[in-house]
């Protein structure tokens, strides 16, 4: 069980919010905070769903997390933003943030491994859509810095979400931290960029390399599908053959004839489908005689993990 805190920002001016604060959201409190609160349901429903390992085609498949929301923050004022630098816009201040809540009782004491922050951009902000601290460093979709959250002794990850955007959007940044992460445990932030197509992950699974275009139509990436030819390129009709339904580590996947459609062509289902192809629970898969772990574990208990030196594959 994943742990979720939740904090929201919201600047208001009488009964909207302020978008001379947020840049480019000026609607009712109401409507927001009700916007917010259905998103953030949703989402702990979604990825949840989405760790059932190829469960658009079996119902019984169990999942590899599960969320829980076990507390939220609410505070009508601005985003604090860290003084005294060059940014502009200038950048969160995700250390206040987290000393506002008392995010150390939360992660060391009640086991709390997400912080999930309802804020804006809107030029007036800059943000992370996700970032991480802990003992074993920074694993995330961010510039790494180990001064932007405090380091306690369990590792969290804090997602930064935009109320001016939707699910899809949120979900995206999960799906970047997941990519973040099975790259690290997999070694391509430590490898040559000319040798990424020979990597578990990034190589076979997604079929890419150092361009993060696809070359060999695997299972793709969150910006690329197996037939897609440009980034966000989620509604594209053209067909291929592809293994992701039935990707195996040596290629000997049976191959489909698909394009968008089986996705229905938007972002949404496109993330769902993509993680529910992610080797899980009992995905009964094998690379070079060494079964695969289920990936999922690096999301839902990096500590455990970096503690047992899990890979992507058992030992």
């Amino acid at each position: 069980m994943i742990h979720v805190v939740v904090v929201k920002y919201f600047p208001i001016h009488g009964d909207n919010i302020d978008i001379e604060k947020t840049g480019d959201w000026g609607k009712g409190l109401v409507f927001t905070q009700k916007k917010v609160d259905s998103i953030t349901a949703e989402l702990a429903k979604l990825l949840g769903n989405a760790s059932c390992y190829r469960g658009y085609k079996n119902p019984d498949a169990k999942p590899s997390i599960k969320y829980e929301i076990v507390s939220t923050f609410e505070f009508y004022e601005p985003m604090p933003t860290v003084r005294g630098t060059h940014l502009d816009p200038p950048m969160t201040d995700y250390n206040t943030i987290i000393q506002r809540i008392d995010g150390k009782d939360w992660i060391e004491n009640r086991d709390v491994k997400e912080i999930w922050v309802w804020g804006y951009h809107g030029g007036k902000v800059g943000l992370w859509e996700s970032n991480m601290a802990g003992p074993f460093g920074d694993i995330s979709n961010s510039d790494r810095a180990l001064d932007d959250l405090p380091i306690f002794s369990k590792t969290f990850t804090l997602f930064h979400y935009n109320y001016q955007r939707g699910l899809s959007e949120a979900i995206e940044d999960h799906m970047h931290q997941i990519e973040a992460l099975l790259n690290f445990v997999d070694g391509r932030d430590s490898t040559d960029e000319d040798k990424w197509s020979e990597l578990l992950f990034w190589g076979k699974f997604v079929g890419s390399d150092k361009s993060h275009k696809i070359i060999r139509p695997g299972c793709g990436w969150v910006h690329y599908p197996p037939n897609g030819e440009k980034d966000y390129d989620w509604a594209n009709k053209k067909y291929v053959d592809t293994d992701i339904e039935d990707w195996k580590p040596d290629g000997t996947g049976t191959k489909q004839n698909m394009n968008c459609e089986r996705w229905k062509c938007n972002s949404l289902s496109w993330f769902q489908y993509w993680m529910q192809n992610l080797p899980g629970y009992n995905s009964g898969l094998s690379s070079e005689g060494k079964p695969l772990t289920n990936w999922w574990i690096f999301v839902g208990d990096f500590d455990t993990a970096m503690k047992n030196r899990m890979k992507l594959t058992a030992p």
